[in-house]
Parts: C-alpha cells; sequence; structure tokens
C-alpha cells in the first residue's frame, strides 16, 4: 500500500462553529509582521537567496511579498504563463494522489494557499467521489492580498460561509501555537509556494508539529527537469518568454524574472525529499516513482513530494 495512503486516515470531525463573516483572519506570531526588523535580526548578517540575488535573511519575506502582492489579481495566469497552462492538470493529479474523502472525513491545512485553487480541488474532490461534506480546509498565507482573490473564488462556491473553508493570514515558518495546535491535521498541501519561503527546514518542522501522527505532507513544486535533451530548451524559453509574457500580461517583467530564478535556485527532487525525511517524517525509498519519495511530472518540471507524520 503506498505511503501516501496511510497518511489520510479516517478521523471522526465533530460539528465546528461557524466561522465568523470576516474572510480573513489574520494571526501572525509578530503583532505587526510588515514592521522592519529589529537591531538583532538586521545586524546578525545572515543571508539568503532573492532568485539569483543575495539578501539579508530579514529582507526577503517583505522582498517576496512585494512579488505577491504584484501578482496577486493575475495569479492564475502567471501559472498559465509560466507552465503553459500545464499547471492545472498537476494540481488535479496532485489531488487525485491524496484522495482526500477516501478514508472519510480529513482536516486539512493548505499552505502558501491564498487564491484558494487547491483548497477548491479538495473539497470538490472529496464531495464528488465520496459524498463527503465533513472534509474541511483551512487557507494559510502570509500574502493578505492572495488570500483576497481566495475569499473571491470562494463566494462563487457552496462552501463559502460554511465551517468547510476558512483563510488565515499567517507565516508558515511560524504557526502561531494557539491558532495552530500541535497535532491537528489530518493533510498538509503545499503547491508552488515552499520554494519562495526563507527557510524551508522551519516550514517542515512547522508542517510535522501541526500534523497529527499518521498525517500526510504533501507538497508539489516546479522543480529540475531531468531530461538533458529538454533542459535547455526549457531553460530558454523560462528566462526569455516568461518575462516578456510577464510584461505583456501584467505589465510586470521584474515579478516574473524573480519566479523564474526561484525555481532554479531550489533543491533538486532528491535533496528536498532529503530535508523532509529530517522533519522526522517517512518517504519511502530516495527515488521518482511508486514507493519512492517524490513522483516527477512532465519530466521533472514540476513534481509531488509526500512524507507520513510517524
Amino acid at each position: 500500500m503506498p505511503v501516501i495512503s496511510r497518511g489520510l486516515r479516517t478521523v471522526l470531525v465533530r460539528p465546528r462553529a461557524a466561522r465568523p463573516t470576516a474572510c480573513i483572519r489574520r494571526v501572525h506570531t509578530d503583532n505587526n509582521p510588515s514592521a522592519p526588523p529589529n537591531t538583532a535580526s538586521s545586524s546578525s548578517g545572515n543571508t539568503t537567496h532573492f532568485g539569483f540575488r543575495t539578501v539579508p535573511e530579514e529582507s526577503k519575506e517583505a522582498l517576496v511579498r512585494g512579488v505577491f502582492d504584484s501578482v496577486a489579481s493575475s495569479y492564475d495566469l502567471m501559472n498559465d504563463a509560466m507552465s503553459l497552462g500545464v499547471h492545472r492538470l498537476w494540481k488535479d493529479s496532485f489531488i487525485s494522489l491524496l484522495s482526500p474523502g477516501s478514508r472519510g472525513p480529513v482536516r486539512c491545512i493548505d499552505v502558501a494557499g491564498g487564491t484558494g485553487d487547491i483548497a477548491l480541488r479538495i473539497l470538490d474532490h472529496a464531495r464528488e467521489a465520496y459524498g463527503d461534506r465533513e472534509t474541511c480546509v483551512d487557507i494559510v498565507d502570509i500574502n493578505g492580498e492572495m488570500l483576497k482573490e481566495g475569499c473571491k473564488r470562494f463566494k462563487k462556491t457552496m462552501y463559502h460561509n460554511t465551517p468547510q473553508v476558512g483563510f488565515i493570514e499567517a507565516n508558515a515558518q511560524a504557526l502561531p501555537q494557539e491558532t495552530f495546535p500541535d497535532n491537528t491535521y489530518d493533510l498538509y498541501t503545499i503547491a508552488f509556494g515552499i520554494r519562495n519561503v526563507t527557510s524551508i527546514p522551519d516550514v517542515l518542522h512547522e508542517a510535522h508539529r501541526v500534523l497529527k501522527p499518521g498525517g500526510t505532507f504533501a507538497c508539489l513544486e516546479f522543480n529540475k527537469l531531468t531530461n538533458p535533451v529538454l533542459a535547455p530548451l526549457y531553460d530558454r524559453y523560462s528566462f526569455s518568454m516568461i518575462p516578456l509574457l510577464g510584461t505583456i500580461l501584467a505589465g510586470d517583467r521584474a515579478s516574473y524574472e524573480y519566479l523564474v530564478e526561484s525555481i532554479r535556485r531550489f533543491p533538486s527532487q532528491g535533496d528536498f525529499s532529503r530535508m523532509i525525511a529530517d522533519a522526522g517524517f517517512a518517504i519511502g525509498g530516495d527515488f521518482e516513482g511508486d514507493g519512492g519519495a517524490w513522483r516527477d511530472l512532465w519530466g521533472g518540471v514540476a513534481c509531488i513530494h509526500t512524507g507520513v507524520k510517524l
């Protein structure tokens, strides 16, 4: 039996009170996440990458926020440009693999999920495939503009103003304990988001903390194309056409350049799978495919990684 199936256990979901009418809850550990960093942090000297640039660690969050503030209203269009529209098929494959609802209702957290497209797929799959109207999703994103787009999307669905979905503005690297207690969720998803964080290990640690024992971590992300013939062609498209499309479609070349660069800076499939294992997850074999730690999509242009909290 694949590891992924063991992660989605049947659970009893108690009825929950209706969520507040305000669409987005803001629960940062820092009362003002946009405030300038304190002197101690600013003088630490630690650096990280922002695309191909090296920047102080404390600067990256604001830089990434600026990118997604800029692209929030055209986020789906952005993913269409970066994947030639194939991201929609990848997301469908991601949810089909996880098959939420197949073993009863699950409580999910979708991180960096502001626009709500993964959460909507989770809820639709559970309802349409298994008649499940109890599976629920907390959509978490550090960017309020992205969450606003998700609220707009869900207002057009049957899930709006129901206990099945909530929108929470929070930092994936430091999820507030009072809002996200230990051992809370059955499924943690993050799609096309983890490459933008300052500290991937911190995000993985928090994912492990909030998942119940037996819960599943699942990540969909752009990754390394494994075909040596196609890789140069993909690079040429990425670095020339995607920024050009950003200029034409959104009037924003710089944000699209960053997004392409961030993909190239993301760890390889094997390296990322080992990071997931280091966070305490069982990942299967250190290889691609059934029984392995990851599944390549379109030769590695995108990749699904999974792990189970023991």
